[in-house]
Parts: structure tokens; C-alpha cells; sequence
């Protein structure tokens, strides 16, 4: 949670300040007003830390206590990423859910990738063999094959502990690899069939 960005001492200052002038209104520490004034800016620092803290919450990225709430509103958590999820992947769902417009390209599915930490990946199409066109080393794929497609992970998804992102029980290290099969089937074309290799 975000601090304040003025302090209770200096919402008293300003509160002793703007009262009226005369016998009536003293400033000194052990009268009643001043009590009262510091019993206000308490609660004005209070509200002033709060209103920090939302400016921080209504980012995506950064969120923490609002962080249920766009998770609501998006249709998340995603069972893709299963139930022991760490705060990195969380906004990191938030956010793909907020920009993610869609897509049937290479350029879309290496987009996903990224998203989900392979930062290497690439993709690897395949046609049918053509006598006219093809070399005689070329493997004899059949018709079938223009509706099949190859994802190369040569990386592990790895989630590291991060001071400012990360919660306090979370572990230093995550891996998570299980996920991109279920979100690749949950995005690819329907008609199309994929397979997956380590190699680059």
C-alpha cells in the first residue's frame, strides 16, 4: 500500500494554521484544539495514503488490492495457469486480457508466446510436398499438413522473486510450462493441429 503523500504532522500544521486568530483559538500542544487537530489529520493522512494507493491500484500492471476486482471483470484467474498462481502472473493475465485483440498470424501466436514467458520461441509451418517447387530432400508432407504448425520452446517459463512486484510468500523461483498447452489450444484455429518441440 501506497504512503501518504503528506504526513499527519503536516496536515496538523496546515489545520493550526487556518484557524481563526485571537484568545478564543490558542495553538499551544496541550489545549483542546490542538488536540483535535491532530486527531483530523490523522485521519486526513489516512485518506491521503488510500487515495495514493488507488492511483496505484487503477494500473494494471502495478495493482495490488484492486487486483480481485479486474480479475472479476476479466473472466479470470484462467484455469490455463492453474490455481497456485504468483502475483507476477497475475497482473501479467490482467493486463494480456485488457490488450489482447486477437489474431491467426505467426506475428499473434509469437505475441502469446512472449506474453507467457518464452521469449525465444518460434514457429515452424509446414505445406504439402510440390514436385515443381520442392527439393528432393524435402520431406513428403500431404495435404493434411497445411493445417499443422510446430511451436519451438527452447526455454523454460520461469517466474523470479522481484522485490517491488513479488508478494512476501511467494517463492524466489516459479516455473511454469503446463499453461501454454492449454492456452495455445484455447487460441489456435480450430482446423489446425499443433505440435511442440525443445528445439530452438
Amino acid at each position: 500500500m501506497a504512503g501518504p503523500l503528506y504526513s499527519a504532522d503536516d496536515y496538523k500544521a496546515a489545520l493550526l494554521t487556518l484557524l481563526p486568530r485571537g484568545r478564543v483559538w490558542p495553538k499551544d500542544p496541550d489545549v483542546a484544539q490542538n488536540a483535535v487537530m491532530g486527531g483530523l489529520a490523522e485521519t486526513f493522512a489516512r485518506l491521503d495514503g488510500r487515495a495514493q494507493s488507488l492511483l496505484v491500484d487503477a494500473f494494471p500492471p502495478t495493482t495490488l488490492e484492486l487486483l480481485p476486482e479486474w480479475e472479476a471483470s476479466l473472466g479470470l484467474p484462467d484455469p490455463c495457469e492453474g490455481p497456485d498462481q504468483v502475483l507476477q502472473q497475475r497482473r501479467t493475465q490482467v493486463v494480456y486480457r485488457l490488450v489482447n485483440t486477437g489474431g491467426q498470424s505467426v506475428a499473434y501466436f509469437i505475441g502469446v508466446l512472449s506474453r507467457l514467458g518464452y521469449e525465444n520461441a518460434t514457429i515452424t509451418q509446414f505445406a504439402p510436398f510440390r514436385a515443381d517447387v520442392d527439393c528432393a530432400d524435402r520431406p513428403l508432407y500431404g495435404e493434411t499438413w497445411w493445417s499443422v504448425w510446430q511451436i519451438n520452446l527452447p526455454d523454460l517459463r520461469v517466474f523470479e522473486f522481484c522485490a517491488d512486484i513479488s508478494a512476501a510468500d511467494e517463492p524466489l523461483i516459479s516455473i511454469a510450462n503446463d499453461s501454454v498447452f492449454c492456452v495455445i489450444d484455447q487460441t489456435k484455429p480450430a482446423h489446425t493441429t499443433v505440435f511442440y518441440t525443445n528445439n530452438p
